[in-house]
């Protein structure tokens, strides 16, 4: 017999990214596996759209908080950049200034 899911919850602030994601497959799993009525499934559908949010955001701070780490490191590490750093801000790699730019705004 299909569960019942009414009025379903977003998912807190503070839940953790594998509290999430598991809810999302146990979401997945569900409505893969069990006859629900069109109302649950569309309730489903709309936490696991919450959760999947929830997760993805996680994943964008964590990628930020990994971005910053390497840049950290490789300035740390790289003798050109802490002579650099002396007198300019640090670039991530592939990133070097073009003496040429004008700081116009190009489409092309």
């Amino acid at each position: 017999m299909p569960r019942k899911k009414d009025n379903l919850p977003p998912p807190p602030a503070g839940q953790s990214f594998e509290d999430a994601l598991a809810g999302l497959e146990s979401i997945v799993e569900s409505m893969e596996h069990e006859q629900l009525p069109l109302e649950e499934l569309v309730s489903s559908y709309e936490q696991g759209s919450a959760l999947l949010n929830h997760c993805e955001a996680i994943l964008k701070t964590a990628r930020g908080r990994i971005e910053l780490i390497t840049l950290r490191s490789h300035n740390e590490c790289s003798p050109e950049a802490a002579a650099a750093s002396a007198h300019a801000p640090a670039l991530p790699p592939g990133m070097e200034e073009d003496p040429n730019d004008d700081d116009d705004i190009r489409l092309f």
